[in-house]
């Protein structure tokens, strides 16, 4: 069966291409979905709109997370840890953490966005990567102190 897709969806295509897949997976998961129209003339003239209006959503979030991305670059956050003997933490400072001391700054980032390069288990500073829109990311500072 044909049909044209309305998002990207992984291993098969990205919006607005014209697959073929099997009439199960058409009926069943893909238009229930709303990942994709049956292949007509008239969808193909519905999924071009959904297109432009799709690109300018882009753009507009593309200039936002480079906005961001820019008060990032002054931004430092500091994380209390325990530490034992030598500055050594008990446990290490997870992205989770980092994500929640961001949401106390009025940063709404999800733990999956943010990439920590190897464990952090010492006291200092680190930095890590924020990934604020697919095609921008940003270098944050993290100072991780004592809790006492």
């Amino acid at each position: 069966m044909k049909v044209i897709l309305r998002t990207d969806v992984d291993n098969l295509g990205s919006m607005g291409d014209v697959i073929v897949v099997k009439n199960g997976y058409a009926r069943n998961y893909l238009i229930p979905q709303s990942m994709a129209y049956f292949a007509s003339g008239g969808a193909a003239n519905k999924i071009e709109q959904e297109k432009k209006r799709y690109m300018i959503k882009m753009v507009q979030e593309k200039k936002y997370a480079e906005e961001m991305s820019q008060k990032f670059a002054d931004m430092q956050v500091s994380i209390a840890m325990k530490v034992g003997d030598e500055g050594k933490l008990f446990g290490s400072v997870t992205s989770q953490m980092i994500s929640t001391e961001l949401v106390l700054h009025g940063y709404k980032i999800d733990k999956k966005d943010i990439s920590i390069d190897e464990q952090i288990k010492s006291l200092g500073v680190f930095k890590v990567k924020v990934k604020l829109h697919a095609e921008v990311s940003a270098s944050l500072r993290v100072w991780v102190i004592s809790e006492e």
